[in-house]
């Protein structure tokens, strides 16, 4: 999630603990507390592929975080025994602060190792944009409320109340997300495709509207969806995978390794000489989020790389065709770049 989304939501739950005692003070050290873990963008782990990979690791690990939470505790409490009522409370505080980071952003589809060090794997279960003004503005109520309103009983109360707006809205667009792979499954079969992966994942700003990414064999298929939609009228569009462009460097580490982070969710495609491999989860067609140069045409056949990331930029100016697709399923979202 974006960084507002983390220190707000920090914010709020570290004074839904600590409000009653320590007032707005909570929620400020909660909102700094809360964007820590995402620190790790400043280590450099060895070059773009590895800074992408590894981003969300140990650092929003609920293991890791455990270890951490009393440290920080005893420094903030400062108790004279590990029974103390404060220090406990602190630590309580201090968890779900960086837990619910953690979960914010498993929540979206780029992934989180929230279990390292005992399997890397990158979870996700994808039922919020990277950005959400609906599931943020509750939280950015609730922090204001902490700030400004004297009377701590009422903002604590609602603090409380908007931590559970904004979990309701976790909770609808998780049944949404349910909602919208029932009916894609439905229009895949009348299709006649059987994916070997599928994912979905909620449009920019809404979870009115859906784009899932649909794999069988060498083709991709991308696909729009409104909560509001027929089966029939479902977006379903194919793409060639290009993964043969892969095969003299699909044993390099790097590129088995952004292989494993996509999930298989990825496409190899070649521009003025150079093969790229795009990560089909974020972004749209045409201008994906993360492309790497895995490999290059000479005279000898595709070499290894340089593994620099492209940029692709979306055309902003069709941002508003999210909304209208959302109840016109005639609308394309975007065009083909």
């Amino acid at each position: 999630m974006d960084s507002l989304t983390q220190a707000v939501l920090g914010g709020a739950v570290t004074y839904a603990v600590l409000g009653r005692r320590l007032g707005k003070r909570a929620m400020l050290y909660g909102a700094a507390l809360g964007t820590l873990p995402d620190l790790d963008v400043l280590i450099d782990f060895g070059g773009p592929i590895e800074n992408m990979t590894y981003h969300r690791g140990f650092s929003h690990s609920f293991f890791v975080q455990a270890a951490v939470t009393p440290v920080l505790a005893w420094l903030f409490a400062r108790p004279h025994s590990l029974r103390d009522g404060l220090f406990l409370r602190w630590c309580l505080a201090l968890y779900l602060c960086f837990v619910t980071h953690a979960l914010a952003d498993a929540f979206t589809v780029y992934g989180t190792q929230i279990l390292w060090p005992f399997t890397d794997h990158p979870f996700a279960y994808s039922i919020l944009f990277i950005v959400d003004p609906a599931y943020t503005l509750p939280l950015v109520i609730g922090c204001l409320g902490a700030l400004l309103i004297h009377d701590r009983g009422r903002a604590v109360r609602l603090n409380a109340w908007m931590l559970g707006l904004s979990t309701c809205y976790l909770l609808w667009s998780a049944g949404a997300k349910t909602m919208i792979d029932d009916k894609v499954a439905q229009a895949l079969a009348a299709r006649g495709i059987s994916p070997d992966v599928y994912e979905s994942t909620p449009a920019p700003l809404t979870t009115l509207l859906w784009r899932g990414v649909a794999i069988e064999g060498d083709r991709y298929f991308e696909i729009w969806v409104s909560v509001f939609d027929q089966v029939d009228e479902i977006q379903v569009s194919a793409y060639p995978r290009q993964v043969a462009l892969l095969a003299s460097v699909s044993s390099h580490p790097s590129v088995q390794r952004l292989r494993w982070f996509t999930k298989g969710q990825y496409k190899a495609w070649e521009d003025q000489g150079l093969i790229y491999l795009s990560d089909l989860r974020m972004g749209v067609e045409g201008a994906y989020v993360f492309n790497f140069e895995v490999g290059r045409q000479t005279i000898d056949g595709i070499t290894i790389g340089s593994f620099e990331q492209r940029e692709q930029r979306a055309d902003l100016s069709r941002l508003g065709s999210v909304w209208h697709r959302i109840f016109d399923p005639t609308i394309t979202v975007v065009e083909r770049l």
